[in-house]
């Protein structure tokens, strides 16, 4: 059979797939994630059936549903609340820092790893999922809360410590000099400096560019401009979500609301296909032996960023229910923790960094949305009690 067929056959069976999910899920009043990230497991890498023909074509639509959600996520907000809310929340972005990149390095420490991997899996234990946790405020209809910008603030101060982290892991792994790790940081500093100060500058300029009273135009240009801003912060080692994240807050008003309702058909879309991509990653087989420690490594991050969520929201003047929804939206890991952990897994480290990390990034990816439906009753009694 033609390649191309067996593309359409297998990427159409997925989203005819999650299609159906999506529905039991509606159904059962749950997040649809866990469903997702299960049937990745069943159809990935040592799955019941593997679809390794597609997963090329399916990875490139996971990478745009990062870029999808995060640029819809930055059209909630304007650079001038963005810069605001970083600057009153840069101590609780450290305390985060040290709060949920500790119990990583000391879980590789402790199993006798490196030096090298702690550094590794500091990473893996610290960055938040900003695709899952935008779909989780989304679904719960959380943006609009008070608490939300605290929560972004936290997310973009985490992806703005991957740009230097990123590149320091890569100069350990590679064994570089301490020269080349100083530069790569340095170029990645300056790429988030000159997209942040082109978004609080000349957005107004940016907005006449791509506004259109025609919405086939205005979805190509807001599209087109986020991806080549992503696909430029990528090359300059920054996260592309931070790329797209800054395209999204430069444009504000009406036309922010317009592009939102152009775009929110097709962000669900190809998010869903990233969340069942992340199970195609994953094999089952080699889970199972590291599920007890990554449990256990998974209970201790939960608490550390229910402690971040709380204090950073707390600082913020936010009441107790503001501060448990807070928490729990830091919850769930996701793209950069695999990311992270593939680096590493990939410079030969130790063969176990991988699976532990795999299993790890399952139980909180799939455990954060359910905890917060879950929790999302207890959190209202809270609320009607302080009132």
């Amino acid at each position: 059979m033609h390649e191309t067929a067996i593309i359409f056959l297998e990427f159409g069976a997925v989203l005819l797939g999650l299609g159906v999910l999506g529905a039991l899920a509606l159904r059962g009043g749950i997040s649809p994630i866990p469903l997702y990230l299960i049937a990745g497991l069943a159809f990935g890498t040592g799955g019941v059936l593997p679809l390794a023909t597609s997963e090329e074509f399916i990875s490139v639509g996971a990478e745009l549903g990062v870029v999808l959600l995060l640029l819809t996520l930055g059209l909630e907000y304007n650079a001038d609340e963005l810069v605001t809310s970083l600057k009153s929340n840069a101590r609780a972005g450290i305390v985060d820092l040290v709060l949920n990149a500790a119990p990583g390095a000391a879980c590789a420490l402790l199993l006798g790893w490196g030096p090298v991997a702690a550094v590794a899996m500091a990473g893996v234990t610290y960055a938040t999922s900003s695709g899952i946790t935008a779909k989780v405020l989304s679904d719960l209809g959380w943006i609009g809360n008070r608490e939300t910008p605290t929560v972004l603030s936290l997310l973009v101060f985490e992806d703005l410590t991957m740009a230097i982290y990123l590149p320091v892991l890569t100069t350990m792994l590679a064994g570089l000099s301490l020269l080349s790790g100083a530069i790569s940081v340095g170029i990645a500093l300056l790429t988030v400096s000159v997209v942040l100060i082109v978004a609080l500058r000349f957005g107004r300029f940016i907005e006449a560019f791509v506004s259109s009273p025609n919405s086939e135009v205005l979805l190509l240009k807001v599209v087109g401009l986020a991806l080549l801003v992503a696909g430029l912060a990528q090359q300059l080692q920054v996260s592309a979500a931070v790329g797209a994240f800054l395209v999204g807050i430069a444009l504000s008003g009406e036309l922010a609301e317009d592009a939102q309702a152009l775009l929110a058909p097709l962000r669900d879309l190809f998010a869903a296909v990233f969340f069942v991509f992340f199970g195609f990653q994953t094999d089952p087989a080699k889970i199972l032996p590291v599920a007890g420690l990554a449990a256990l490594l998974a209970l201790i991050s939960m608490i550390t960023k229910l402690l971040t969520g709380m204090y950073a929201a707390k600082q913020a003047g936010i009441a107790k229910a503001g501060q448990a929804r807070a928490g729990i939206a830091l919850i769930p890991r996701g793209e950069f923790n695999i990311v992270i952990a593939g680096l590493a897994v990939g410079a030969g480290v130790h063969p176990d960094l991988g699976a532990l990390a795999a299993a790890y990034v399952l139980i909180l990816a799939a455990f954060g949305p359910l905890a917060a439906k879950l929790v999302q009753p207890l959190i209202t009694s809270i609320a009607n009690r302080a009132a």
